[in-house]
Order: structure tokens, then sequence, then C-alpha cells
């Protein structure tokens, strides 16, 4: 008992180790009360916050002081960000129930040593201005996905070029189509 009554001690002493005990506290905050505590409270460890944040019920993040949020931005039901890797999530960024966004992966190059003492890989997410991701996305590490993208429930995005305005669904994401219409008079042949 005295081992764990120390590791909270010293999990407290830290402001990344308090706020997770915070959090598990705040993120289970139910309604309007809820809502509230949470865009006062918990953007004072991301490393950059927009005005006007809305993060529902059981949102969880590790490495919250690498997280640059916009303004206008709603991080949905039970999403979980992983930026100790860096994600920066522009203007009206919307994330759906339970996205999960990773920005750094186990390294398994060596197959002589066993994975979890090769370290880990951090690549940082770049979500830019006006994107919406539908419910239980997964963004992979290094994933930049550009102005205006929406990307359909349950796809997988991995790192690979995006144009702006596209649509993507899949596992692996691909580009189904786009949310700008074709000019007058241009049709694609195919």
């Amino acid at each position: 008992m005295a081992g764990f009554i120390k590791r909270v001690y010293w999990d407290l002493k830290d402001p990344y180790g308090r706020f997770a005990y915070l959090n598990a506290i705040w993120s289970r905050w139910p309604g309007a009360a809820g809502e509230e505590l949470r865009r006062k409270r918990i953007p004072r460890y991301f490393a950059a916050a927009g005005t006007n944040l809305l993060i529902q019920e059981g949102v969880h993040f590790r490495g919250i002081h690498k997280l640059r949020v916009g303004d206008d931005c709603g991080l949905g039901l039970g999403s979980f960000l992983q930026a100790s890797g860096g994600i920066t999530l522009g203007n009206r960024v919307l994330l759906g129930p339970d996205v999960k966004i990773w920005s750094i992966n186990h390294i398994t190059s060596d197959p002589d040593t066993p994975i979890i003492e090769q370290g880990y890989e951090r690549e940082e997410v770049v979500i830019e201005d006006d994107c919406w991701l539908g419910t239980s996305v997964i963004i992979l590490p290094g994933v930049h996905l550009p102005r205006g993208c929406v990307v359909s429930a349950g796809s997988v995005v991995g790192k690979k070029s995006y144009p702006p305005w596209s649509v993507l669904a899949g596992y692996p994401a691909r580009v189904i189509g786009s949310r700008r219409p074709e000019p007058a008079g241009i049709h694609q042949t195919g």
C-alpha cells in the first residue's frame, strides 16, 4: 500500500500526472455543466487553445501538452487523442464520437529485439480548418488532412497525400469524392 501511495504522490506533483487524475473526474461530468467545466479547465493544459471549444464526455488525452486546437472545434464523445508526437487541429474541426488520433507508434524494425524495448516513433498529425471526422475514425501518425476534408465513419486514415475538400472513406481511407463541385463544362474521363 505504501508503494501505491508513493506513486499517487509523485503523479500529483507532476502537472500532467495531476491532469490525468482531474480529467478522470472532468471527463465524466454530464450535461451542460460538464461541458462548461471541461471548456474552462482542460484547454489550460494544451500547447495552444482557441475559443469556443466543445469537449464532450469521455474524451481522453495523452501528451496533452503537445495538442494545439483552433477556434470553434468539437471533440466528440469518447474520443482519444494521443498527442505525444504533436497534434494540431485547425479552426472548426469536428470529431465525431469515438475518434482516435495517434501521433506515436511502436518501432518494430528489429525482429531480434522485443517490440517493447524498441521505443517509439513520433509523427505530428495536422488536421486543417473545416474538417469533419465521422464516428470511430482512426487517424494514424504523420497524417496531414488539408482544409475541408470529411472522413466517413469507421475509416482508417494513413499517411499519404489528400487534396483539400476531399471526402475519404474506407480502410485504408481513399478519396471517394470532393466537397467542391466540378466547374461547369469540365468532365473527367476515365
